[in-house]
């Protein structure tokens, strides 16, 4: 299987910072995931502005409810519409947004290709489901594109929107130090990542293969290309027959 071009936007400059608004009932849960590491120094650059909403200051009801009962009955609770189509009216009359993604269990699928496409947006709105989930006129009327981060139920979209978030911020230009890192990274080429190795080159001897010391670069692109093959089959083998029958068609 040959290896897919990199995109060229994820090594282009970008003329704007991008922007991602999260409109949640739980804010709190995001100070540490995004005060810290690189997300932080996104932020600090001034390369990227995340902020961070509580879906109740749009809520009409007194108590800030923004959840009731189900239509037809049934257990558990659904987010209702008007606090979510407020908030999103309001953030949109502020600026232009690129996609309105809602975290849900049944979404796209994130992966590689994704997160690059959405690394490439000026400005993104998250909105995380609780509880049942959101009425559906919400997702009918107002969300653009549904992300899942895996077949499975968490108790709300928070974490998916910090992994989402992570995902893609490291992608933008200047996020890295070394953006080459990025680009090397499992997945985006098709492939899972090569096994890397660093000092000592023998620990107890435990070695380092010796074509990494060889400091023949041709030899040690194939090896890598190679060993990244070889991982793919092993633990990744539907990304082979993908790339196999695209190549075929």
């Amino acid at each position: 299987m040959e290896r897919m071009p990199l995109p060229q936007s994820l090594i282009s400059a970008f003329l704007w910072p991008v922007r991602i608004d999260i409109l949640t009932v739980l804010p709190e849960l995001f100070s540490s995931w995004f005060g810290e590491s690189i997300l932080e120094r996104a932020q600090s650059k001034g390369l990227v502005e995340i902020k961070v909403h509580d879906l109740r200051q749009w809520s009409p009801d007194k108590h800030r409810k923004v959840d009731d009962y189900p239509f037809g009955g049934g257990a558990g609770m659904v987010m209702q519409v008007e606090p979510i189509h407020r908030a999103i009216e309001q953030l949109r009359a502020e600026r232009d947004y690129d996609e309105v993604i809602y975290l849900s269990p049944d979404g796209l699928l994130l992966d590689q290709p994704l997160a690059n496409n959405l690394s490439t947006k000026g400005n993104l709105i998250l909105l995380c489901g609780h509880y049942k989930g959101v009425d559906e006129r919400v997702r009918e009327h107002l969300i653009t594109m549904e992300v899942s981060i895996g077949n499975y139920v968490l108790t709300g979209g928070e974490l998916a929107a910090a992994v989402l978030c992570d995902a893609v911020v490291r992608l933008v230009p200047g996020v890295i130090g070394d953006e080459t890192s990025a680009l090397s990274d499992s997945f985006q080429d098709g492939l899972v990542a090569p096994p890397d190795y660093t000092r000592p080159a023998d620990y107890q001897g435990w070695k380092v293969p010796d074509v990494l010391l060889s400091g023949h670069q041709a030899n040690i692109d194939a090896w890598r290309h190679q060993q990244a093959l070889e991982r793919t089959r092993q633990r990744r083998p539907g990304m082979i027959e993908a790339g196999e029958e695209g190549e075929g068609g």
